[in-house]
């Protein structure tokens, strides 16, 4: 059997990394231009009657994000191990699983979900029927990505992200061509944007179940009942339900707080500033979704301090990669979102997103955690603290508008529930993984970190003050300050052994480019 070495695996992430990254500027690109053109057609009204709305549907995402975790930990953990023929339960195990928790989530939506749309949300009655539409469409979009999950933990587990990111790609083309045909159709636009969203999650359904059915033979599938296998999913599905109620209650929730003291206008708002900070987060994200199949391998193989060492460079480069993208949005938030929407920024949007970028610096370092807890498969206590710290958010929320404080001010509840989140997260690792430290984890990384992004913040910040506010110096002072924090970070961030890796990366580049010119 071969030996995967440290250096292969760190090529491998690396790759993955890049074509992960290329998905994402594509995605980016595309997102925004999108996302402004919706704004305009759909008016903010009805923007942010599709937020409050899908945020009726997402508060269910907890059953599905909880079976992702354990479709993706088995998935990988298996594929440690070599063990092909339970390799091929667990993955028949998974997709039974989703199918039974896509029709619970249909009956709780059709249910539960049905009357709090129509007796609770504030919602003007001219536009009820529209609402429905939009949560009949939301629906059944969500239960196709609920059973595409086991498809799409094995391209992630066998780490065959070029295929990921090609299928990401077709997705949000898909959805630009959903902006084109919207311009035109002569039917209430709300109810067409929301069917058409359907149309696109279908056609992505049926692309995965494709690809993974010709690249992986574990991904054929067979019913098949192993009492423990699917009591072990389970059991994990389970507890991870309880962590992701915890985030669902902590998104959804404090959503639907500000819905019933402000309305769908700051819905709108705030769903603009979660937009924007979901599309930065994925910096941070591709690298943590390259290197989390390597954590749960190494950990299964045996290779403890591996594992460590992958957690730990996993929470600082996701943190420094994220703040590269955030530094110089934080200080132009105002002539970003008025150059992305033009007039049409919904009231507080700007301060919306200025905490949510900061919350998201937070929890980037959060990922490689959470893989490393869910690899030992002894999550149980995990969710349970995490469950009750990210429900605090909504009842914080709610005092803090309640007391008449600004709407943007709830964001202090995230900022705080995150922070005390992520501490957490190391705590309880440490007790059931003896090789991390809590000391180094928190002097290191957390507070180094965290002084390291201020003086990247501050120091952008003077230099934005030399120059007027126009596109040029706009341009001029991004570039400044994504230079000023990669320096920064390669100065004081990364350590002696990454800084000559970095070196021989740029002298190797700088060869090729030399020897190119030459033969030209």
């Amino acid at each position: 059997m071969k030996v995967i070495t440290s250096t292969e695996n760190n090529k491998r992430i690396a790759k993955n990394t890049f074509l992960l990254y290329i998905r994402m500027f594509i995605s980016i690109i595309i997102g925004l231009y999108t996302s402004r053109i919706i704004l305009e057609v759909l008016g903010i009204n009805d923007y942010g009657i599709f937020n409050v709305v899908g945020g009726i549907v997402a508060m269910f995402a907890f059953l599905n994000s909880a079976m992702t975790a354990a479709s993706q930990r088995f998935i990988s953990y298996e594929l440690g191990t070599k063990n092909f023929d339970r390799l091929k339960e667990v993955f028949s195990t998974s997709v039974e699983i989703h199918v039974v928790i896509a029709l619970i989530i249909f009956v709780l939506a059709e249910t539960v979900g049905l009357w709090f749309l129509n007796t609770k949300l504030n919602i003007s009655p001219e536009r009820m029927v529209a609402a429905n539409w939009v949560y009949q469409s939301t629906i059944l979009s969500f239960m196709l990505t609920v059973v595409s999950v086991p498809y799409n933990a094995s391209i992630v587990a066998h780490e065959h992200m070029k295929a990921y990111a090609y299928i990401s790609i077709l997705d949000v083309l898909l959805k630009l061509m959903i902006v084109f045909v919207l311009l035109v159709l002569p039917f209430d636009k709300l109810i067409s944007y929301s069917i058409l969203l359907f149309s696109v999650a279908l056609i992505i359904r049926l692309i995965y179940s494709i690809y993974c059915k010709r690249s992986f033979k574990e991904c054929s599938f067979n019913l098949v009942y192993n009492k423990k296998l699917f009591s072990e999913m389970f059991s994990f599905a389970g507890w991870s339900l309880v962590g992701n109620l915890g985030f669902a209650i902590k998104d959804q929730g404090s959503n639907i707080v500000l819905n019933l003291f402000y309305g769908t206008v700051l819905n709108a708002a705030r769903g603009i500033a979660i937009q924007v900070n979901g599309i930065v987060s994925n910096f941070s994200n591709n690298f943590i979704m390259a290197i989390n199949p390597q954590i749960t391998k190494q950990y299964a193989a045996g290779n403890i301090k591996e594992s460590v060492h992958l957690v730990y460079t996993g929470c600082r480069f996701s943190f420094f990669l994220l703040s590269i993208i955030v530094v110089p949005i934080l200080v132009n938030i105002d002539y970003l979102l008025f150059l992305w929407l033009g007039k049409n920024v919904p009231p507080y949007a700007p301060n919306f997103l200025f905490y949510a970028l900061w919350a998201s610096t937070i929890a980037s370092m959060a990922g490689p955690i959470v893989y490393a807890l869910q690899a030992t498969g002894q999550i149980k206590l995990f969710q349970i603290v995490i469950c009750i710290i990210m429900v605090c958010e909504m009842p914080l929320a709610y005092l803090i508008l309640k007391l008449g404080y600004k709407p943007y001010y709830m964001m202090f509840a995230t900022l705080f529930v995150t922070l005390v989140g992520l501490i957490a997260r190391m705590v309880l690792l440490k007790r059931l993984v003896g090789e991390y430290s809590i000391r180094f984890f928190v002097l290191n990384i957390l507070l180094k970190n965290m002084c390291l992004i201020l003086l990247c913040f501050v120091l952008s910040l003077l230099i934005k003050q030399i120059f007027p506010e126009n596109f040029i110096c706009f341009a001029i002072t991004s570039l400044l300050s994504i230079i000023a924090t990669s320096t920064l970070i390669y100065i004081a961030g990364i350590t002696p052994k990454e800084r000559s890796f970095v070196n021989a990366k740029i002298k190797f580049f700088i060869n090729k480019l030399l020897v190119h010119k030459k033969a030209y």
